[in-house]
């Protein structure tokens, strides 16, 4: 790192746990992020600005006037352009330092298995569960680490799904891909604003542990959030043996299909 590293991440390198040797691994890192809206706002704008060295970014949506009450990486002037590139604009003006990537479509299983093995960590903010699965089902494949993170209404919710760790569940160990159940929409029921910023921050600082190697990662706990009454439930999960995602991974976290 030059000088102006260590001036621009200073705050990181003063902290004991973190220092010049964790920033170097964040500075190195690559996160893939799936989302650029609510969720994946936070997490793009903090990762950059903590300086991880290379962020991909994977959306198929273009930015609309509905999502600026929470979209925080958008702006008004940039309503109508794929978020992926308005977010990387955003990215951009905080650290112009670090390497952008922008795929414009949806993450179907062809596109993940492309970029999932060149992340380090991979962020879920997407808004369906056909996709989280998916991504679910990527990182098992790869093993590669998952930051899950939800919200609707008032409630979200955050995990991280590990299999490189024999005993980590994955995101179907807790929630079955055949699973039946209503799909929730903020379209349709509605979001507060701030419980996406607040699963977001906290999804950007698994991550950034993950990268520096820093920490307890949520591997193994569920964090509730409810924002009517700003509280936290933390419940402990448990991996599967009969998943049909991970049950039949190898040690080291690669699954036997």
């Amino acid at each position: 790192m030059d000088d102006d590293d260590l001036l621009r991440y200073s705050r990181h390198i003063l902290l004991e746990e973190f220092g010049i040797d964790g920033q170097a691994r964040v500075s190195a890192g690559h996160a893939l992020i799936i989302g650029a809206g609510g969720l994946g706002s936070p997490v793009a704008l903090y990762l950059a600005g903590a300086g991880v060295g290379r962020i991909t970014l994977v959306d198929d949506d273009e930015v609309d006037l509905t999502n600026l009450q929470r979209q925080i990486a958008h702006t008004a002037a940039r309503v109508g352009q794929p978020k992926v590139r308005s977010a990387a604009i955003a990215m951009g003006e905080i650290n112009p330092t670090i390497q952008i990537d922008t795929r414009v479509g949806r993450a179907d299983a062809q596109l993940l298995d492309e970029l999932v093995p060149q992340a380090q960590v991979v962020i879920d903010c997407c808004d369906n569960f056909a996709t989280r699965q998916l991504v679910n089902q990527a990182c098992v494949r790869h093993g590669r680490p998952l930051v899950a993170g939800a919200a609707i209404r008032f409630d979200g919710q955050l995990s991280v799904y590990d299999t490189r760790n024999d005993a980590s569940p994955c995101y179907a160990c807790l929630f079955p891909p055949d699973a039946q159940f209503e799909e929730t929409r903020c379209a349709v029921l509605g979001v507060f604003a701030p419980v996406v910023g607040t699963i977001g921050v906290l999804q950007a600082g698994e991550a950034l542990k993950l990268l520096a190697g820093i920490g307890e990662p949520l591997a193994g706990r569920l964090l509730m959030f409810d924002g009517r009454t700003a509280s936290f439930d933390t419940l402990r999960v448990a991996r599967d043996p009969g998943c049909p995602v991970c049950g039949t991974r190898h040690p080291g976290g690669a699954h036997g299909a």
